[in-house]
């Protein structure tokens, strides 16, 4: 018996031991290594996802999407979840097409099946109805607009949502939203399925941002530079159009040929600076002015265009020389480089300077792009005498970009207020909230409202017919400065030019500031002969738009300049003197409506049939872009003057 009790006692203890073992192991898993071995689990039956948050939309001022994020799905089917695998098969070949011999084998087969796609939300609607079908969501950026605008508005990195260029990269942060976050649930092979459900966190999309560019405005724009290239084959074009009263950016448009000879869109609008030429002169004569060292009747010697200046190696020269003395104005008028020579040596450096700095020449314009080029004004004290004076005078020395340019001729339409230049209009939460509304920002006051008024008025003349100008006029209410500038190649000067025309229209109470630069064009190189027309053309386009943001109140026909009597004391060429037609121009009486034939415009370019509709004296609207297919009321009907004529244009001429 002894034997006996002892065997079980030693039996009860070995249970007893492991009992104890084992409870202390599940102790130990459940208690200690529970939470990693739950975690674990966890890892093996779901996965977390980060949900995409769609990008803010970019809108024109008048609200057309220039950017926009459109939801795309890519496409999981677990077959074993499908019922009707016949129907599904039916759905997917009428819907989606592709891979439909892949889709039969994977319901054979009862493997899971994946859609890379990316495909639009319509052609998926029906499929998301059954059973066994997931959708995984995801966003790309669209630009409804083609290429109007790219370079400013920007793109994304290729393999990411982030901004790469552009708006896109400055206003990232503000665009991209906040991404979300669901539990994926997986199965025994390792496929993931989506749960509403399980959803952590939903997305928040990016802010919207309008911007201050006016669409139709910009096609303008893009469209005459694109005009010019045509003609001229330069290696370079810029063209801005700004609105004085606010300092927004309603189009901007730049072009250039690569080393393949292939013409590609930039934004050197804002990153590329440039010496301004002649279209500099009025900032000169502003500081000549405001040091009160000029008046109406102080007059120099164009010395017949060529001048030995004082420190300097060569002559200054005149592409239009001068006989007798000239005055200022005179001098801006017909663009005198002798002259405005002469008369900056009356400014200390410290004064020419300031004036110029005044103008915001040198200095970054603080518009919301990134790179934006600062521009170069030397210091004074590293001014040569006799050198960068008289060559700043003449728009040499000195280097701004297009916007910067803009900038100071509208500071001149604004009675010397500068303002600083925008692209951004308005800022709005997903909820539709305005969190940021561009209000004009007062930089400084450049000049008096007195020499602001004086200088308009010299710009009144270059753009007259007796002007450098004159091929810019529209209806005899645009003011502006030609300028004709050498191109500089390995640090020396050469026989290429660079023309310009900057100015505003209208005359009175100037509604668009404008800035044309064509880089090394051939046939012709002044200002007055290759940027001027170009002005002209987009200004009348402008007025023959049916949506811009000009104010279409009849403009006076009066010229900015005329003729004294027969007797009056002629000028120093031996025309008649001229006289001031006083600024803001009288208001034209309305002209009686006459009845005009309707000319035949079907089969032109949208921007020709514009141009030979508004000649005629008729309103246009335009729907769609390319060639003219058809318009209403039809050529030949006769309408009165002022009617509006509708055109209806396609890429493709009709058959």
């Amino acid at each position: 018996m002894a034997k006996t009790a002892t065997r079980i006692q030693a039996i009860q203890g070995v249970l007893l031991i492991g009992a104890l073992a084992l409870t202390g192991r599940a102790g130990y898993l459940q208690l200690i290594r529970g939470g990693d071995y739950a975690k674990q689990a966890a890892r093996q039956r779901t996965e977390h996802k980060i949900l995409e948050a769609p990008r803010g939309v970019i809108y024109d001022r008048e609200g057309t999407p220039l950017a926009t994020s459109l939801e795309r799905y890519h496409l999981n089917i677990a077959p074993e979840q499908v019922k009707d695998k016949n129907g599904l098969l039916r759905m997917f070949r009428a819907d989606i097409g592709g891979n439909v011999d892949r889709l039969s084998a994977a319901l054979r087969s009862n493997a899971p099946f994946y859609a890379h796609g990316p495909y639009p939300a319509g052609q998926v609607r029906r499929l998301r109805e059954i059973r066994g079908v997931y959708l995984a969501p995801i966003y790309r950026r669209e630009y409804p607009s083609g290429p109007l605008a790219r370079p400013l508005i920007g793109s994304l990195t290729p393999d990411s949502s982030s901004g790469a260029t552009g708006l896109e990269r400055f206003l990232d942060s503000l665009l991209k939203g906040v991404p979300g976050e669901t539990v994926l649930l997986k199965d025994a092979r390792g496929r993931t399925y989506e749960s509403p459900e399980r959803v952590v966190r939903m997305p928040t999309r990016g802010h919207d941002v309008i911007l201050t560019i006016d669409k139709e405005l910009q096609e303008i724009a893009e469209g005459g530079l694109a005009a010019a290239f045509e003609t001229f084959n330069p290696k370079r074009g810029d063209v801005i159009f700004l609105d004085p009263r606010t300092g927004e950016v309603l189009a901007a448009a730049s072009r250039e040929v690569g080393s393949g000879g292939e013409q590609m869109a930039s934004a050197s609008y804002f990153t590329s600076a440039f010496e301004p030429g002649s279209t500099a002169k009025p900032f000169t004569a502003a500081a000549l002015l405001a040091q009160n060292l000029v008046d109406d009747d102080d007059t120099v010697s164009p010395d017949n265009g060529r001048w030995f200046a004082p420190g300097r190696n060569k002559p200054i020269v005149d592409d239009h020389p001068q006989k007798g003395p000239i005055t200022l104005a005179r001098a801006i008028q017909v663009s005198s480089n002798v002259a405005m020579a002469k008369f900056s040596y009356r400014l200390k450096p410290s004064e020419h300077f300031e004036a110029l700095r005044n103008f915001g020449i040198g200095s970054p314009t603080g518009v919301e792009f990134p790179f934006e080029e600062p521009g170069i004004l030397p210091a004074p004290h590293t001014w040569r005498p006799g050198g960068t004076g008289p060559s700043a005078a003449m728009g040499y020395a000195v280097m701004v970009t297009p916007v910067q340019l803009a900038a100071a001729y509208a500071a001149l339409a604004n009675d010397g207020r500068l303002l600083a230049p925008s692209i951004i209009k308005e800022i709005r939460r997903p909820d539709g909230k305005v969190v940021y509304r561009h209000q004009p920002i007062l930089v400084r006051n450049a000049v008096s409202p007195d020499v602001a008024a004086t200088l308009r008025r010299f710009l009144a003349l270059s753009a007259a017919d007796s002007g450098t100008g004159g091929r810019a006029q529209v209806k005899g209410s645009v003011l502006g400065k030609t300028g004709t500038a050498k191109l500089v190649e390995n640090r020396r000067y050469t026989n290429k030019h660079a023309a310009s025309f900057a100015g505003m229209y209208p005359a009175q109470n100037p509604q668009l500031v404008f800035v044309v630069r064509i880089e090394d064009p051939h046939g012709a190189y002044s200002g007055g002969a290759v940027a001027a027309p170009v002005v002209a053309s987009m200004l009348r386009q402008a007025l023959a738009a049916r949506r811009t943001t000009l104010d279409r109140r009849m403009l006076a026909e009066s010229r900015v300049e005329s003729t004294r009597p027969a007797n009056a004391r002629a000028d120093e060429a031996g025309r008649p003197d001229v006289k001031w037609v006083g600024l803001p121009l009288p208001a034209a009486p309305p002209l009686p409506s006459r009845m005009t034939e309707i000319p035949d415009v079907v089969g032109r370019s949208v921007r020709s049939a514009a141009m030979i509709l508004h000649r005629r004296g008729f309103r246009v609207r335009l729907e769609g872009r390319g060639i003219v297919v058809r318009m209403s009321p039809s050529a030949g009907d006769s309408s009165g003057s002022g009617k509006l004529i509708t055109l209806t244009a396609s890429r493709e001429r009709s058959s």
